[in-house]
């Protein structure tokens, strides 16, 4: 056997013989804590809450890092009505479970009304948004999966790093984190 034919065919090899330790590596990273955990009511799984968007908490309920980016799913607790722009997200699947209040959630050309207990499913690279409606507090369960990188998005608006950024710079931060505007918030007549 000629010793290039020997390196390929090793290094062949190598690669499958390698597989299933690296499959099992993964799955062991992504199952953590083989006990699960529990997040309780009004706390956040890293103990700190992130603040977004003005008048708007989130609390991390399952991290990306929990399910080696299978979803991430966090609750929104708002005082201010309104919501965000209309956008698509390019690999995400969204839900929204109100727990709180109302909410109108557009996905599509269909708008729902959406009170405590109901639950509105948006597809991914369909056009969506929401808004809370009405006085007082609203909270609204949201989960994305899988969990692309919204949460390190969310992390970053906390951070005030959109701040002082054009709206050209903003729409390149949404991109890099796998989504895009497409049309404004939802109006609605407040009452």
């Amino acid at each position: 056997m000629k010793r290039s034919t020997f390196l390929k065919l090793g290094a062949v090899m190598g690669a499958l013989f390698s597989i299933p330790f690296n499959l099992i590596a993964k799955l062991s990273a992504r199952s953590g804590d083989e006990k699960g955990f529990k997040v309780e009511a009004g706390k956040d799984r890293a103990g700190k809450s992130i603040s977004p968007f003005e008048g708007d908490v989130f609390y991390t309920k399952v991290s990306a890092k929990d399910t080696d980016g299978g979803m991430f799913v966090f609750e929104s607790t708002r005082i201010k009505e309104g919501g965000p722009i209309l956008h698509t997200h390019y690999e995400t699947d969204e839900w929204w479970y109100v727990l709180q209040g109302e909410f109108l959630i557009r996905v599509g050309e269909t708008t729902y009304t959406a009170k405590a207990g109901d639950l509105v499913f948006g597809p991914r690279m369909v056009p969506h948004t929401f808004a809370k409606i009405g006085k007082g507090e609203a909270r609204v369960m949201i989960a994305h999966q899988p969990a692309g990188k919204m949460e390190e998005y969310f992390r970053k608006l906390s951070e005030g790093v959109a701040r002082n950024m054009t709206e050209e710079e903003r729409n390149e931060l949404r991109k890099a984190h796998g989504f895009e505007k497409v049309g404004p918030p939802i109006t609605y007549l407040k009452q």
